[in-house]
């Protein structure tokens, strides 16, 4: 199936409420769990992501979980279940079975958990046999995935001996790490991190009612629409201006390429502020998630960039240097990679698709990114497989409608 979308004619009006935090969601799931909380979190992400870890963690039927297509359900699962006494195996999509683990199952497997692979080494699907683990010193890679370290941390005080997690290399997407060690701490649980070394003591975590604010990562597509469009009112309803969330990071990048802020009791109000850089120079390290966002919405203003600290897109849903290169060389537009971690573009050009579709393989923010492309191509944008957008934002298209915008299957 596709899509295609067309741009209001007068102009974005809309108030979306958005989605809840997908990331703190499923943090606050496992954090649940860990406490035993006799309460239920408030405005859980409607999303697919956070459904099948829901599921996992209350199901009372079978040793066995598909996760489907998310990767923070099989890193946190992973590590989890490697405490939880009984046998367990997790699987996922083929794009799933593709994506590493090995880093997370060497490090559990060294404070005494019990993990086999089932079919390729390094990969999943994975066999669990979990029991209480001992816990200690472990050296982890932090150039790699956050969600790694995270998952080990939530367990980390669980563990006879705690953890002590030093970390290696260039330590990428730390507001994730900051993330999760302010939430646990709201759970009850104390952590020292000193330089590149965390360490989390045996401690017991305390239940707590929760409320899971909206979502920045997926605010990130209206602040992309407001940039490209001319005459815009867009009102989010559920973000908050002290948040939790690394990627609220993107509403001061965005205020450099024509969208300001202003922060209401309900959300934010988006207003264009005039502002036109030359060229935006950014390291995505810490927001990775940003990253096809920003890159869609400079390519189609034609503003020059080069973005760095993207090593973690290509273990992502898909390779998502490659699949941004593809796509908007269909819209012409010639982007450059360098050393897997650095996109560029500086205004090559290429003759465009006649008609393109774009391609959105499997991944969620590859549909979203390119969606707002219709404001600045009068015949609209197609795009392929539009449904993915239900692993985070389920009702993206909905609101879109909301908003004015035409969008239709292809017939």
């Amino acid at each position: 199936m596709n899509y295609i979308i067309k741009a209001p004619v007068d102009g974005v009006k809309a108030s979306i409420q958005l989605p809840a935090s997908k990331s703190i969601s499923n943090r606050v799931l496992i954090l649940d769990a860990l406490s035993y909380n006799p309460f239920d979190a408030q405005n859980l992400a409607d999303c697919d992501d956070t459904r099948v870890l829901y599921d996992a963690l209350h199901s009372n039927e079978g040793c066995d979980f598909d996760i489907k297509a998310a990767g923070t359900a099989m890193r946190f699962l992973t590590a989890f279940l490697s405490k939880i006494v009984g046998e367990w195996t997790i699987t996922g999509t083929e794009r799933m079975k593709n994506r590493p683990i090995k880093i997370l199952v060497d490090a559990l497997n060294s404070v005494g958990a019990r993990i086999e692979y089932m079919e390729k080494e390094g990969f999943p699907p994975l066999r669990i046999f979990g029991s209480a683990l001992q816990g200690g010193e472990i050296s982890l890679d932090g150039s790699v995935s956050s969600q790694y370290i995270s998952a080990l941390l939530m367990i980390a005080p669980t563990m006879e001996k705690g953890l002590t997690l030093h970390l290696t290399g260039k330590i990428i997407s730390k507001p994730y790490i900051h993330l999760t060690l302010q939430l646990m701490r709201q759970y009850g649980v104390k952590a020292e991190w000193i330089g590149s070394t965390i360490k989390v003591q045996p401690q017991n975590y305390v239940p707590l009612r929760y409320r899971v604010e909206s979502d920045w990562s997926a605010a990130s597509y209206w602040y992309e629409i407001m940039a490209l469009s001319r005459q815009s009112e867009v009102e989010l309803k559920g973000l908050v201006k002290n948040s939790l969330q690394g990627d609220a990071a993107g509403a001061k990048l965005f205020a450099q390429i024509g969208v300001g802020t202003t922060f209401t009791p309900e959300g934010v109000s988006l207003r264009r502020n005039g502002n036109t850089c030359r060229k935006l120079v950014y390291d995505f390290v810490n927001e990775p998630d940003l990253a096809q966002t920003f890159v869609v919405t400079c390519a189609l203003l034609g503003i020059p960039f080069h973005f760095s600290g993207l090593q973690s897109l290509k273990i992502k849903e898909t390779d998502r240097i490659e699949a941004l290169k593809n796509e908007l060389r269909k819209l012409g537009y010639l982007l450059t990679d360098k050393c897997g971690s650095i996109l560029e573009w500086n205004g090559e050009r290429c003759e465009p698709d006649e008609h393109p579709l774009i391609a959105t393989y499997e991944d969620h923010r590859m549909a979203m990114a390119f969606a707002p492309a219709a404001l600045v191509r009068p015949e609209g944008i197609r795009i392929a497989h539009p449904e993915v957008v239900s692993k985070s934002y389920p009702h993206y298209w909905e609101d879109l409608r909301k908003a004015g915008f035409v969008v239709e299957e292809e017939r």
